[in-house]
């Protein structure tokens, strides 16, 4: 990923964390169920699948260059698979999150 792209991406997950998801810099798409992506304009596009577990507590599943209009059906299985297991070992993640 070129510097700049990753400068980009992580500007707007650093508006996340500063702002919330309500930050105008972001644009958010739900998938399915609980499966959310975040929308990132670079030089090429980029997508990150994410959970949120809590209001305040947002897991990054897989994150993947943007080829074409609709989601890889790998991209997807791979963040749907990740965002389960994060679901199943949730009291890992938020422990100390209080």
């Amino acid at each position: 990923m070129p510097v700049q792209d990753r400068a980009k991406v992580f500007a707007c997950l650093k508006s996340i964390e500063d702002m919330g998801l309500d930050s105008p810099r972001v644009q958010l798409r739900q998938i399915k169920g609980k499966l959310w992506e975040i929308k990132v304009r670079a030089t090429v596009g980029y997508r990150i699948f994410y959970v949120l577990l809590q209001k305040e507590v947002l897991v990054l599943l897989h994150a993947y260059q943007k080829q074409s209009q609709k989601a890889p059906a790998k991209e997807l299985a791979i963040a749907e698979k990740r965002m389960l297991e994060v679901i199943h070992h949730a009291n890992d993640y938020l422990d100390g999150c209080d």
